[in-house]
């Protein structure tokens, strides 16, 4: 592992860096381990990775899936947005774990299912398995009181008490309840698909993940010869179910309330020749349009429609920019307009601690405010957040985080295992 610094020292050695990342400890992790990424170059990592078990930090993670997390739910083909070098942890490169099961990356990216495996084979291969525990769901995590102290001792760190359940392979389910003086909130933002809050989204045809499309495919209930899947959304989800549909040639219909050539659509900041295939469903989107014929058959777009309903008779309906209603008929709709964090676990699902507490908490908007240096909550000691929850929404820019609350951790005198 590499020597961890203090958290003065990340402040120092952080200062006056600037990058795609508001964080400045994550810049500098990024920095030291890909020194010249931004600039296309490959310079080798000048930092240099040592296992020293006495300053192992005694933890437990607790996650749904299996080590790699949503990894495992998304389709195995389907090519990550990130470099796959970018996605790599400490002391295990990616392209090294892939020529090694023969695997090779595309244009320098992975796919979904190569990365599932990765972080899995990561977990067995650096002994840690038996700090993961899989199908574990969190149920509550409250403020606990402080242990007693002797005479002469500092004031104690408050203590969390986590509640919750395993699946076990049975599928029963086996209750726990510990205790623990520090928690870190690793969940991702995607565990609650956003909602359009119109009529008739909870009509079964309706979905929220691509996952409904696939199933379909698979059962033979969506094909070329079925009616158009309804796709809505302008970013990279609704990008992928596109590309999904198309390539098994499903009929589809694409509507999104931005204009095609908003400058803030997520295409506009991807590079052309890294990302051909969005590149590709953003010129479809343009060229596509339902009012301008092209050569993109089975595919049109509906630019700038605000869909107002579903009918139980499968039937959409919109209303255009000129204000006109139209109607669509369609076999299956998925809504792709992102996602929420699911913080229902915590009081309040977590509001308090949010940059601002009187807005929903978002990981673009508003994300968990914490201390740039350590990643613990400026609200509650003892809680960290990181990842997306503390507004780090590029992975390569992740494991700076968990630097930082390593450092944190390692500062405290408290060190019991959770």
């Amino acid at each position: 592992m590499i020597c961890v610094p203090a958290p003065q020292d990340l402040d120092y050695l952080s200062e006056g860096l600037e990058g795609r990342c508001q964080s400045p400890v994550a810049l500098l992790f990024d920095a030291l381990l890909r020194p010249d990424t931004d600039f296309g170059g490959n310079v080798e990592s000048v930092l240099t990775w040592k296992h020293q078990k006495e300053r192992a930090i005694p933890h437990l993670v607790l996650g749904r899936n299996l080590p790699g997390g949503a990894w495992h739910s998304i389709e195995g083909s389907m090519v990550t947005l990130s470099q796959g070098d970018w996605m790599g942890l400490p002391d295990l490169q990616v392209k090294d774990w892939m020529c090694r099961k023969r695997r090779g990356l595309r244009n320098s990216r992975a796919t979904a299912g190569d990365m599932a495996h990765y972080y899995s084979d990561y977990v067995i291969k650096k002994g840690l398995s038996h700090n993961f525990v899989s199908g574990a769901v969190v149920t509550a995590v409250e403020r606990g009181t402080p242990e007693p102290s002797g005479p002469g001792a500092r004031d104690p760190s408050p203590l969390f008490q986590v509640n919750g359940f395993v699946t076990a392979e049975d599928r029963s389910q086996q209750p726990f309840s510990l205790c623990a003086r520090n928690v870190v909130l690793a969940t991702g933002t995607s565990d609650s698909p956003a909602r359009l809050g119109i009529p008739g989204e909870a009509l079964p045809f309706v979905h929220h993940d691509l996952s409904a499309l696939e199933a379909a495919t698979r059962a033979g209930t969506m094909s070329p010869a079925s009616d158009p899947v309804l796709i809505i959304g302008a970013g990279l989800s609704a990008a992928d179910a596109v590309l999904y549909a198309r390539h098994y040639n499903i009929p589809v219909i694409h509507a999104f309330r931005r204009s095609v050539d908003d400058p803030g659509l997520v295409f506009n900041q991807l590079p052309k020749m890294l990302y051909p295939e969005y590149h590709k469903v953003h010129q479809m989107m343009r060229e596509q349009s339902i009012l301008s014929p092209s050569p993109y058959e089975g595919y049109r777009s509906l630019p700038e429609h605000q869909l107002l309903l579903f009918k139980e008779d499968r039937q959409a309906v919109f209303r255009d920019p000129q204000g006109l209603q139209k109607v669509f008929g369609i076999a299956l709709v998925l809504v792709l307009i992102g996602s929420h964090p699911d913080l229902s676990f915590l009081p309040g699902a977590g509001a308090d601690l949010a940059m601002d507490p009187n807005q929903p908490l978002s990981a673009k908007r508003n994300p968990i405010d914490v201390d740039p240096f350590t990643y613990q909550s400026i609200h509650q000691e003892g809680l960290y957040a990181v990842g997306p929850l503390a507004g780090d929404n590029f992975v390569r820019f992740v494991q700076g985080g968990a630097l930082a609350v390593a450092s944190s951790l390692l500062r405290k005198e408290a060190r019991k295992p959770p």
